[in-house]
């Protein structure tokens, strides 16, 4: 059974902008172990939900004020951190994670937590590993924004992501938050920085943060790959609204032109107004937190259920 880590609570305490009640759910992992997972559920309950996926090497913190403009809109919002990541659970084994462990246990949290009519909003891995499970669960989704995401299928690597994993996989500890600063256009604070170290004490912490980079499904032998296909043969079926709204600096995904492939394939994607904010890097959430809350406030009213 694999060493399971758990961030000690108070790294969490008295975060900058961060005073949301913590709330957890148990999944089961395919070998046995259980597993925690940490989310933010705000807003009313009898609103129809929000959900709010990050990347890596992100948590729920990302969201903080999108959490807080969404619900003062009357929304309910649930933004989860992905396993290994934020306050959830910590195997500590790189190897134990795999895109399809992570797909299973998003899958088993919506169904626990009885999730429907929800309104997608994924990012980074949180689009990679969430598009995934939208095709698994289409049910549970009234409507889809990518931002700032995609979903490869062997493709090859570029430039950036041969880099990227090379560096990921030369270090015993990432520098996390060196790392999401060099993902914004705005700089971040030095108690902002602080809250993307809080979920890591030490590298021991960091098996998923540092596995995300290898689990990116371009190279052709992936074991990924053809899971995305799969994803990605649904989404060309998926007639329910999807937007993409991507950051113009962002170099993972904009300049590649993931969120053409988007629009060109999936039906639901045929026809909308999709939006490339001017200025935002990767991690479009902290340059662009306003925008992206009028954004899917907007889509929502737009695209009734």
């Amino acid at each position: 059974m694999v060493e399971v880590l758990r961030t000690p609570d108070e790294r969490f305490a008295g975060l900058l902008d961060w005073s949301f009640e913590p709330h957890y759910r148990e999944v089961l992992s395919d070998d046995g172990t259980s597993l925690r997972f940490h989310f933010v559920d705000e807003g009313p309950r009898e609103a129809k939900p929000v959900v709010l996926l990050h990347g890596n090497p992100t948590w729920s913190y990302l969201h903080r004020h999108m959490i807080n403009g969404l619900v003062a809109l009357g929304h309910r919002v649930l933004a989860l951190d992905l396993m290994g990541m934020g306050r959830s659970d910590k195997p500590a084994d790189p190897a134990f994670f795999t895109m399809a462990r992570h797909v299973d246990w998003v899958g088993q949290w919506l169904v626990a937590e009885e999730i429907e009519h929800a309104t997608l909003y994924c990012q980074d891995w949180g689009g990679s590993i969430g598009l995934v499970v939208l095709a698994e669960h289409g049910d549970r989704f009234d409507r889809v924004i990518a931002s700032n995401t995609g979903l490869p299928v062997g493709e090859g690597e570029n430039e950036f992501l041969r880099n990227w994993i090379a560096f990921s996989q030369s270090v015993d500890e990432l520098p996390i938050a060196t790392l999401v600063a060099s993902g914004t256009t705005r700089s971040l604070s030095e108690p902002e920085l602080a809250a993307y170290n809080a979920p890591f004490p030490d590298g021991r912490y960091q098996a998923a943060a540092k596995q995300f980079p290898v689990l990116i499904p371009v190279q052709p032998d992936n074991p990924g790959v053809p899971q995305a296909r799969a994803a990605w043969t649904f989404l060309e079926t998926f007639t329910k609204p999807f937007l993409t709204v991507f950051g113009s600096e962002d170099p993972v995904a904009f300049q590649p032109g993931s969120h053409l492939a988007f629009q060109r394939r999936i039906p639901g994607a045929a026809g909308r107004d999709h939006i490339v904010l001017n200025g935002p890097n990767h991690f479009i959430q902290e340059d662009a937190p306003d925008e992206l809350v009028e954004i899917i406030d907007r889509f929502i009213t737009a695209t009734p259920s």
